[in-house]
């Protein structure tokens, strides 16, 4: 008895022990899961910082509400700074450390931003390459490598022009509507203090120019002797311009303002100045690819830098995936017809760029139409200086009556120059 007792007792106690160690081991388990979620949590957390242009910061905050509602599940905290788009390479490489993780850029400043190391490839290349316009893909590709998302193909410029005093036939030629707007004592202007916008008048002559292999000097023969068209050609149809009664240089700003209080009734700008356009000249709002110029007895088709914007990640991101997940969003189909719906800005994506809408904008199209006549900005920085000084002295109509040829060869001399970049 005693012995079947001994027995029951040890039989007992076995299944306790063996109890007890299942509710030990399940406490350990829960204290498992408990971390890990806590763990888990403190992933979900994502902190970015976006940069945006202050133009655009209400559009960005919106795009930024809607990916966190496509991505609820994660908790973010995403802060929004005031930066200049044309900024973004000098405050990337200043600081890339301290950079923000996402940020808008033009084309032409991502070649040196891929050179110091500091932009993330994107991800997911055939798919944003077949979403989007070929050039925009090529102009962000470095080594066969994409290193942005592209964001619009309206990084250029057209001529607007008042429907109330043009006609299609004025506006195809610079000499017609320099006759109508002096007719009228009105102007058509273009910032020739800016090396941007003269290019025009050099891009389609047969004068080259370029920037080396070195990305940092240029190659340039704007003074030419034995062309079809000399550079002492393209400098005296500057002087004529300069001197008709119905043209005016002057800076983006003045274009504006001139178009509001009725002086302006034509000039060269780009897609950003939409709006103030259309508000000032209502029904009368017009843009057109630009016109062709007389130039050693010819008429010439001005030509035009083009370029593209996109949204680019920092290499050194603390988040690369969900930084590059929020620059696609930026870029995709519905946030491009987004940004054209809100801001006129000429869509990258090919679905979105198709939709009937975007060719109804006059100045979407004409900045498309001129695309053909255009080149992508590649330029080493000794060009900027040189051409702006060139261009106020054409503007000023070469108030010293210094020798043509001698301004050119100065011209080239300073455009080629070896500079830092």
């Amino acid at each position: 008895m005693k012995r079947a007792m001994a027995m029951m007792l040890a039989a007992t106690m076995g299944v306790t022990l063996l109890a007890g160690c299942g509710v030990s081991n399940n406490k350990s388990t829960e204290n498992a899961v408990t971390e890990d979620n806590s763990s888990n949590k403190k992933e979900k957390a994502v902190k970015l910082r976006v940069w945006s242009s202050e133009s655009d910061m209400d559009l960005t905050n919106q795009m930024i509400e809607s990916f966190k509602e496509a991505n609820s599940g994660t908790e973010f905290e995403i802060t929004v700074e005031e930066a200049e788009d044309s900024a973004a390479r000098d405050n990337l490489l200043g600081n890339v450390h301290g950079a923000a993780d996402v940020f808008p850029v033009a084309d032409d400043q991502i070649t040196s931003m891929v050179a110091g190391g500091a932009l993330y490839p994107v991800t997911d290349a055939d798919q944003i390459t077949a979403a989007n316009d070929d050039g925009s893909i090529q102009a962000a590709t470095v080594d066969d490598t994409l290193y942005a998302y592209p964001m619009t193909a309206d990084n250029g410029y057209f001529m607007y022009y008042n429907k109330k005093y043009f006609s299609d036939s004025d506006v195809a030629t610079l000499d017609g509507m320099l006759s109508v707007a002096a007719a009228n004592g009105k102007y058509v202007t273009m910032d020739w203090s800016s090396g941007w916008y003269l290019y025009s008048f050099f891009g389609n002559t047969g004068l080259d120019f370029g920037v080396n292999d070195d990305g940092v000097t240029n190659h340039c023969n704007w003074n030419a002797i034995i062309t079809q068209i000399k550079g002492v050609d393209v400098a005296q149809a500057l002087l004529d311009i300069s001197a008709n009664p119905g043209f005016k240089s002057c800076v983006d700003t003045d274009f504006v303002a001139g178009v509001q209080d009725g002086s302006v009734i034509a000039g060269v700008s780009g897609c950003w100045n939409a709006t103030q356009v259309k508000a000032a000249w209502g029904d009368d709002y017009g843009a057109v690819k630009l016109p062709t110029y007389t130039c050693a007895g010819q008429q010439i088709q001005m030509a035009s830098f083009k370029g593209y914007k996109y949204m680019a990640v920092n290499a050194y991101t603390s988040h690369p995936e969900w930084a590059t997940k929020l620059a696609e969003w930026f870029t995709n189909e519905d946030n491009q017809k987004l940004r054209f719906e809100q801001k006129d800005q000429g869509p990258a994506n090919k679905n979105a760029a198709a939709d009937d809408a975007v060719s109804k904008v006059p100045a979407i199209a004409a900045v498309m139409d001129q695309a053909q006549f255009g080149k992508l900005q590649r330029v080493g920085n000794s060009y900027w200086d040189a051409t702006s000084a060139f261009g106020e002295t054409m503007a000023a109509g070469n108030p010293s009556h210094t020798d043509l040829q001698e301004l050119m060869d100065s011209l080239v001399s300073e455009i080629t120059k070896t500079v830092s970049n």
